[in-house]
């Protein structure tokens, strides 16, 4: 039988006080937010949160019942992270939200939306037995996951996981998608290949990363990666690009998504190098049609919206189930008219 993970167990591979590991994880002041999400992702990680023999407590028809109809008639919070990037006016995560919301307005549920708060304390404003369930939207800090979960309230999140957290999730099948991409463009000819793209933001990402470097060990196709191409800033990427080697330059540029396709495309045609004629690019969502992006792989991104209900509300009449990880196959769109001679 496992032995119980202690908070001098946590203390110890985290590098820290056992007073630090029991401020950060009771929520209490007196360690660093930085400190504090790093205490609890190590946590997760050990199996901390594991001790709970069950999620939810046991209860007889009747309650059960009586907590389903309270539940279906509540709000349906959608939590977005607090990144500029990722809210209702962005071109990937608007969509999923109005998948969303035309979801819940067609089961008759009330919407709350709200951006990521800064302190941990979110439901130290928001009455918790109001809430009904909650889908986030991208990457949400682990402390605010932990509220969420400590409270019990059902949970859906879309485009993210957290290895402090177990929960139902909802993503693209990006590591297929992404495989079935580099498979085309090795039939197309292409040797010679880089990876951009912010790897620590996002799981999709790394899932997408994951699918290239499987494609090219299979082919062998193996190549040096240059590191630099893998920050999380866009500015460190651009200025990668903007300094690479002619020689260094690929035929293809494999991105993350088409908004690191742009910031590429833009600081190759700086240096007068011809795109997709010298050094084609791809993308990943589809956002950005009017570009000369190779291909793309087109997430339906309001589907990814109304699948994250459907779970939600399965998971809220099926509260002692396993926790589930819905993977949805996305369209791999190659552009024609921008495709590159290759000799």
């Amino acid at each position: 039988m496992a032995k119980k993970v202690t908070m001098q167990h946590i203390a110890d591979a985290a590098g820290v006080s056992k007073f630090a590991v029991s401020r950060a994880l009771t929520g209490k002041p007196g360690v660093s937010e930085h400190t504090r999400e790093m205490i609890v992702r190590t946590a997760g990680q050990l199996g901390y949160f594991r001790t709970e023999p069950k999620r939810y407590p046991v209860e007889t028809p009747m309650t059960s019942a009586k907590k389903l109809l309270e539940k279906q008639q509540g709000t349906i919070l959608i939590l977005f992270p607090n990144i500029r990037s990722q809210n209702r006016s962005s071109l990937y995560w608007g969509p999923v939200f109005n998948g969303i919301s035309e979801r819940l307005n067609e089961k008759g549920m009330d919407i709350l939306t709200l951006t990521e708060p800064s302190s941990d304390r979110m439901f130290s404003v928001l009455n918790p037995e109001a809430i009904s369930g909650v889908i986030t939207l991208g990457t949400i800090s682990t402390s605010v996951l932990l509220e969420i979960y400590r409270l019990r309230i059902p949970l859906v999140m879309v485009d993210h996981e957290d290895p402090a957290i177990y929960t139902d999730t909802v993503f693209t099948d990006n590591m297929k998608c992404m495989k079935e991409l580099v498979h085309m463009l090795v039939g197309k000819g292409y040797r010679r290949f880089q990876f951009a793209g912010q790897l620590p933001d996002a799981a999709s990402f790394r899932e997408r990363w994951l699918g290239y470097r499987v494609v090219l060990e299979e082919m062998q196709l193996e190549g040096k990666q240059q590191t630099d191409l893998l920050e999380q800033e866009y500015d460190q990427i651009r200025k990668s690009i903007t300094e690479m080697k002619l020689e260094d330059i690929p035929e293809v540029i494999v991105c993350a998504n088409d908004h690191t396709a742009v910031i590429v495309l833009e600081a190759l045609q700086s240096r007068g190098i011809q795109v997709p004629e010298r050094c084609a690019i791809t993308g990943f969502d589809n956002t950005r049609t009017d570009e000369p992006i190779l291909a793309t792989v087109n997430i339906n991104k309001e589907n990814l919206g109304t699948r994250a209900v459907d779970q939600l509300l399965w998971r809220i009449k099926h509260l002692d189930k396993p926790y589930e990880r819905k993977l949805i196959h996305s369209e791999l769109i190659v552009r024609d008219e921008y495709n590159a001679n290759i000799s």
